[in-house]
C-alpha cells in the first residue's frame, strides 16, 4: 500500500519561491506533481521516472526531484505567479511510465496524495 503525504504549500508573492515535498511509503515507480486550480481541470506538472518531464506553463521554473533514500518527492518551484495557485497533490504510480505527455496523464497514477495548498500573490 502506497501513501503519500504533501508539505510545503502556503502564500508567497509573485516571483517567489516555495519547496514542496512528499513523504513517499511504499514502492512507486514513476511519480508525479499535480495541481488544481479553482475552475480549472486538473492539470499535470512534473513528473519523473527515467527523466524529468514538464508541463510547458512550469518548463524553466519548477524542478522535480526524488530521494529515495529519504523516501522524498520534491517539487522546487521558482519565480511563482498568480496562475500557479492551486492545490497540488503528490501522485504515484506501481508501474513505469513511457517518456512523455503519459508522464502527466492523471489517469496513469493509482495513488494520491491529500494536496498541499499553493497562493500566489501578485
Amino acid at each position: 500500500q502506497v501513501q503519500l503525504v504533501e508539505s510545503g504549500g502556503g502564500s508567497v508573492q509573485a516571483g517567489g519561491s516555495l519547496r514542496l515535498s512528499c513523504v513517499v511509503s511504499g514502492n512507486t515507480y514513476a511519480m508525479a506533481w499535480f495541481r488544481r486550480a479553482p475552475g480549472k481541470e486538473r492539470e499535470g506538472v512534473a513528473a519523473i521516472y527515467a527523466a524529468d518531464y514538464y508541463a510547458d506553463s512550469v518548463k524553466g521554473r519548477f524542478t522535480i526531484s526524488r530521494d529515495n533514500a529519504k523516501n522524498m518527492l520534491y517539487l522546487q518551484m521558482n519565480n511563482l505567479n498568480a496562475e500557479d495557485t492551486a492545490m497540488y497533490y503528490c501522485t504515484a504510480s506501481a508501474w513505469g511510465i513511457p517518456y512523455g505527455n503519459a508522464m502527466l496523464d492523471p489517469e496513469r497514477y493509482g495513488y494520491w496524495g491529500q494536496g498541499t495548498q499553493v497562493t500566489v500573490s501578485s
